[in-house]
């Protein structure tokens, strides 16, 4: 079986589809799905409805696997960018000096996200733990990785550091708590947090974008790197299925057997959730590949690519644009006949709306701001 899809230098719109679902979850799919829940009647659509929030602490929702799957897609097309610089002669220590600059510009873009209106002049009241600086320092790490070492030794290193993260946790005591302790107050992460990390936390006593999580996130990411050198191998779309295949299937297998000794669990970003979701990664870019890229089905993804070709513009919007109020303002003399249980419900779906016209808007001029 053979692909007309270009895996060598070209782009993929398996990566932007899925990219473009996973965003969808954050520009207000996830909000509208979830606003569904115990409205309808209906056991599915609250099932689901339920899986679009976050545990308190232990424990595994799709809302999860979100920022994992991004950081997951970054890898995989750091691999095809940063293959398509070596392949043209670009020397590799001008890729990094690239990523290095993206990944300042992410953390700034971040820091703006996550405390705006920021006070400069108040540092210690900043929280510089941010969606947009994990992105930036994972993919400058593997960037590094990916240049220098083979996929053998990112693959060695990446399971290294998800043992040597749990061993860490499990036999290093935060201060006046046991050792092994994963709780929400006793865990070392936090004390790490409330000890080193500057400026303000997102959880008061702890920070789940902060300092010790980075280096399990940055694994995603590493897993990422693998898949886009295996989309780009020069092999049958066999074997790509099958790699993927059994890459998903394993490390879900993994994280799920190592959730008995170190539970499931985003705020820690734990290493058995590392597998988890990484083992998902690979089951959904497989599945998006095959339909998309492998049978040529690319119509019904349209929808997806567009959200996933602007996807910096779109988080940046969701935050510093009041959708919801500007869907109030445009739908609500709509959808106030349909009873009040149903006002946030429809408002969600016309704020979704409004982020996708103005998505539309920016690829029909051809506009992809990317850093």
């Amino acid at each position: 079986m053979t692909s007309n899809a270009n895996t060598t230098s070209g782009r993929l719109a398996s990566i932007d589809a899925l990219r473009g679902f996973d965003m969808l979850m954050i520009s207000g799919g996830g909000a509208f799905i979830h606003l569904l829940g115990g409205k309808t009647g209906i056991g599915a659509v609250d099932a689901i409805s339920a899986q679009l929030e976050h545990p308190p602490w232990h424990g595994f929702t799709f809302y999860d696997f979100i920022f994992p799957l991004f950081l997951f897609l970054a890898g995989t097309s750091l691999s095809f960018s940063l293959g398509r610089g070596v392949s043209s002669g670009i020397e590799k220590s001008e890729l990094i000096k690239k990523v290095f600059t993206r990944m300042l510009i992410l953390m700034f873009l971040g820091i703006l996200d996550k405390n705006a209106p920021v006070d400069f002049f108040d540092p210690a009241h900043i929280r510089y733990g941010t969606v947009l600086g994990r992105i930036g320092l994972a993919t400058f790490v593997v960037a590094i990785l990916y240049l220098y070492f083979s996929w053998r030794v990112r693959m060695g290193i990446a399971f290294s550091i998800l043992v040597l993260y749990y061993l860490t946790l499990l036999l290093v005591p935060a201060p006046g708590f046991s050792a092994g302790d994963f709780s929400f107050e006793g865990n070392l992460v936090g004390w790490i947090d409330r000890n080193f990390m500057p400026g303000i936390l997102k959880q008061e006593t702890y920070d789940e974008l902060a300092f010790l999580p980075q280096f399990p996130a940055i694994c995603l990411t590493i897993f990422g790197s693998l898949s886009g050198d295996l989309l780009k191998h020069n092999t049958s779309v066999f074997n790509k299925m099958k790699w993927l295949g059994i890459g998903g299937i394993t490390l879900v297998i993994l994280g799920l057997a190592w959730d008995v000794l170190f539970p499931i669990n985003k705020h820690l970003w734990s290493s058995s959730f590392i597998c988890l979701t990484a083992g998902m990664s690979f089951l959904f870019l497989m599945v998006f590949y095959w339909i998309i890229d492998v049978l040529g089905y690319q119509r019904w993804a349209f929808f997806f690519r567009v959200i996933g070709l602007n996807s910096l513009v779109i988080y940046l919007v969701m935050r510093f644009v009041d959708l919801n109020r500007s869907s109030k303002l445009l739908f609500e003399g709509i959808y106030k006949h349909f009873g009040e249980k149903w006002l946030d419900v429809f408002n969600a779906l016309g704020a979704l709306l409004i982020v996708w016209l103005f998505l539309y808007f920016l690829y029909r001029n051809k506009i992809f701001v990317r850093v």
